[in-house]
């Protein structure tokens, strides 16, 4: 990824935090936050801190899952959650073209449509939880009920 296309994925979650109020700035990390397990590393929180955005197609519509980085995405749970829908993982083209960021840097806002967003209530214990901010190497802080207004998220447990 060219520094040009990281600045403005970059720029792009900042704009749309700033436009939703959030109180937590995007910050450059030296090394990759790519997995929930590399951020926790590198921010030296707990990796259920992490809210991992992971896109899943449910009847084949992209939806943008914030999930606990401790632990993994339940398909039937989500499937419930989503009135009984068949749910797949997202390839990375479906990822690229739902949020408009590659898989590793996406983040729950700036997308370039609206994309419903279910929130993983294992982050309500945490006072700070951490979400991707656009690129790999770019996180910011936020809290888990700020987590649920800026993305007009629902709140389900989503965990296995």
């Amino acid at each position: 990824m060219t520094e040009q296309t990281e600045q403005q994925s970059v720029i792009v979650v900042r704009e749309a935090l700033r436009l939703r109020g959030a109180t937590g700035e995007v910050r450059r990390l030296d090394d990759s936050a790519r997995t929930a397990k590399e951020a926790a590393d590198a921010l030296g929180i707990e990796v259920g801190q992490i809210a991992s955005s992971l896109v899943f197609l449910a009847d084949g519509d992209p939806v943008l899952v914030m999930a606990s980085g401790g632990h993994r995405v339940d398909t039937d749970k989500l499937s419930a959650v989503l009135g009984g829908a068949t749910i797949t993982k997202a390839n990375a083209d479906d990822v690229r073209n739902a949020t408009g960021f590659a898989i590793g840097g996406v983040a729950p806002v700036g997308h370039p449509e609206p994309l419903r967003t279910i929130v993983d209530i294992a982050l309500s214990k945490y006072d700070v939880v951490w979400a991707a901010g656009g690129h790999p190497h770019c996180v910011f802080p936020t809290s888990y009920d700020e987590l649920l207004r800026i993305t007009a998220g629902e709140a389900a447990e989503v965990g296995d």
